[in-house]
């Protein structure tokens, strides 16, 4: 009986060619090269100039003839398109065989929506075995143990009709776990209906969104909307963490795994194990540890550094990032493996500029929240005026609703009268973005102006932003101001006289 190999063709297969002393053969070739099959159809989304060398390469280790089957798809998770391409290529892998010829669907290669579309087509309308591979564990088959009811799935993927649109568009139900989220504008309640969809579904999510936008929030609101709202949500910052200690941090030690390894440790896998682990700031990760969290993803286990044998665990990954990973990618810096893993369901937090009606709800209930705060403290209960509100209504917010709630518990620290002051407003935002921004250029000639006076203040004022924005990290801070390394970075930092405390950054400039 025949055997047919259907795969999609995916980023690790066109990167054997080049790189396979590090990554093996890629996931088709070893396919082909431990099992044997008569003919093999590759799909593919990627440019056929793209493609051509990997296929030319792929001859070159296998006897198996290859037929390339070139498929546009506007998105790598559009499970219509996929569905659609995948039917073709089983019709024409059987043009012309019998019916009881052996279809063999690959599941590794390409996107978790292609290898769920595999799962579905061999559970419905072509019979088929599946197989898995990874260069440690070699090729094996995979087993599915649940059945699909297939009646209606092929006009179901093909063309919903009017009853289906109306389903796919109506509002999921109420969560009461986002209400922590405040918001009015039309942009963010579509952004919320989209996140209680994705929050009962056991798939990765990817928030992104500026710094200060509410990603963590969002995160644990989908955990606490999902069904393992009753395990760990287990948060790390992973531009926090020193890039030696990363892979210890995240996937555990054994003791004695380097010199200070002094005992066993879990990693934050780990102890997330049957809940949801949110990797915040996950451009920041360094690409060996990218590589083996891509493993750890697909394989669903982690090995811990010095282990002899790994350890499963089913952990959710909800990850954030305030890059544009699209651009980390062409820049060499991000895996589009691991990009097309993770962005499963990407939710896009918008900026608090772009959120109509939003800062004045925000104004309202946020001031509530610290009046309260400071009657607790002993102090009296105070009032926005409404030149107050004004200046904080026309304000840009760069940092977003964080600057927001930072800039009125600093004003209601400031201030003194029961009611705050359009001044009062104003001072406070000096601290964060405020006249020496918007007055730096301006200020007039002689009358005691100081040069290097205004040169100190702007450089303090962007160092400690970026201090601030990088949680410390001096690495990351010196490329957000486009210093070229970390020591660079200190000594701007000494020079200007400005340094990172528990509680956020102090800026000053040095005397003498």
């Amino acid at each position: 009986m025949p055997s047919i190999l259907l795969s999609w063709i995916g980023v690790t297969d066109l990167r054997a060619p080049a790189e396979g002393s590090e990554i093996g053969l890629g996931p088709i070739a070893q396919a082909l090269s431990r099992r044997t099959f008569d003919e093999a159809f590759l799909l593919s989304d990627f440019p056929p100039p793209r493609v051509a060398p990997y296929l030319k390469w792929l001859s070159e280790q296998t006897p198996t003839p290859v037929t390339p089957l070139t498929e546009k798809l506007t998105s790598p998770t559009s499970f219509g398109e996929i569905y659609q391409a995948a039917v073709r290529a089983c019709q024409r892998a059987r043009d012309g065989r019998p019916n009881e010829a052996n279809l063999v669907f690959h599941l590794s290669p390409g996107t978790p929506a292609m290898a769920a579309v595999w799962i579905i087509l061999a559970k419905t309308r072509f019979p088929a075995e599946m197989i898995e591979s990874s260069r440690d564990h070699g090729v094996r088959t995979t087993s599915v143990p649940f059945d699909l009811s297939a009646e209606f799935l092929p006009d179901l993927l093909r063309a919903p009709d009017q009853q289906l649109r109306e389903a796919s568009t109506a509002s999921p139900p109420e969560a009461p776990e986002f209400s922590d989220i405040l918001h009015r504008s039309g942009i963010m309640s579509r952004l919320i209906t989209r996140a209680r969809r994705v929050a009962v579904h056991n798939v990765p999510v990817l928030i992104e969104g500026e710094s200060g936008t509410g990603k963590e929030l969002l995160a644990r609101a989908i955990h606490r909307a999902s069904p393992r709202r009753s395990r760990p949500f287990v948060p790390v910052n992973c531009g926090a963490i020193p890039a030696e200690l990363v892979e210890s941090q995240l996937f555990g030690h054994e003791k004695g795994a380097f010199t200070s390894a002094d005992r066993r440790h879990e990693g934050h896998f780990e102890v997330a194990d049957g809940g949801t682990l949110f990797l915040d700031e996950i451009g920041e990760l360094p690409l060996p540890t990218q590589v083996k969290l891509l493993r750890t993803l697909q394989e669903g286990e982690v090995l811990r550094l010095g282990a002899a044998k790994p350890i499963a665990v089913d952990v959710r990954v909800v990850a954030a990032t305030n890059r544009t990973l699209t651009t980390e990618i062409a820049a060499g810096r991000f895996r589009e493996d691991l990009f097309y893993r993770l962005a499963v369901a990407v939710l896009e937090i918008p900026p608090l500029r772009e959120r109509p009606g939003d800062v004045n709800l925000l104004l309202t209930t946020l001031w509530g929240q610290i009046s309260s705060e400071g009657a607790v403290a002993g102090t009296s209960p105070r009032t926005l005026s409404a030149g107050a509100r004004n200046v904080f209504l026309n304000h840009p917010w760069p940092g977003n609703v964080r600057e927001l709630a930072n800039t009125l518990r600093r004003a209601a620290i400031w201030s003194d009268g029961a009611v705050l002051s359009a001044e009062d407003a104003r001072e406070a935002l000096l601290a964060r973005a405020g006249r020496h921004q918007t007055q730096v250029l301006d200020r007039p000639l002689g009358d005691g102006l100081d040069l290097g006076a205004v040169l100190d203040e702007v450089a303090s004022h962007y160092l400690a932003r970026a201090l601030q924005e990088a949680n410390g990290n001096k690495t990351r801070a010196a490329a957000l101001v486009g210093l070229p390394s970390y020591q660079t970075f200190s000594n701007w930092v000494t020079r200007h006289g400005v340094s990172a405390t528990a509680q956020g950054v102090k800026r000053g400039r040095k005397s003498g």
